[in-house]
């Protein structure tokens, strides 16, 4: 297992829309444990494939947080939202790929989501309250849209610019970060 370097927007491949996945082989299961390594170590609770550079419908997370309790990594491919519900969310949404910025989203409360894991097997699930949230927002990586395309262009600016400052100084350091 491999922890990969996260892009930090602004980057082009950020606003990309991923590519189905046609099948599961062992490159994906590679990739899979790559992206739960990664994840783990940034720290967060989901990371999608567009996020290290590699363009395809693959999403991990585990929203497990309290100590104690047990993981519960997910892989998913080509995840897609079937079903959600009237009823909103409003969650402090962070993002590895713009770290150290939070902002309040909305988002519908519960969602039932299909999906083939890493192995191949399809799988539907409804999810709520934080899963939702973090569902939504890896599968909103795969159509190459971020969390603060949901804020005020103003706010969203003021992030970015941190973003490209952050990125001029990681740059200047010799810490290329994508």
């Amino acid at each position: 297992m491999t922890v990969r370097p996260i892009l930090i927007h602004p980057d082009p491949r950020l606003k990309k829309v991923a590519a189905p996945l046609e099948d599961s082989s062992d490159a994906i299961r590679a990739l899979a444990k790559d992206m739960l390594e990664t994840m783990y170590d940034a720290p967060g609770i989901g990371l999608a494939a567009p996020q290290i550079g590699i363009l395809d419908r693959m999403i991990v997370l585990d929203c497990v947080k309290e100590e104690g309790e047990t993981p519960r990594p997910l892989v998913m491919l080509n995840p897609q939202v079937i079903a959600s519900s009237d009823e909103k969310n409003v969650y402090e949404e962070g993002c590895l790929s713009i770290p150290e910025q939070f902002a309040e989203v909305e988002r519908p409360r519960d969602v039932t989501v299909t999906w083939m894991d890493e192995n191949g097997t399809a799988h539907q699930e409804d999810f709520d309250g934080l899963w939702a949230t973090c569902i939504q927002h890896e599968i909103d990586h795969l159509e190459g849209k971020l969390f603060i395309d949901y804020l005020r262009p103003l706010k969203r600016q003021m992030i970015t610019r941190k973003m490209q400052k952050l990125k001029r100084e990681l740059a200047r350091d010799g810490n290329d970060a994508g």
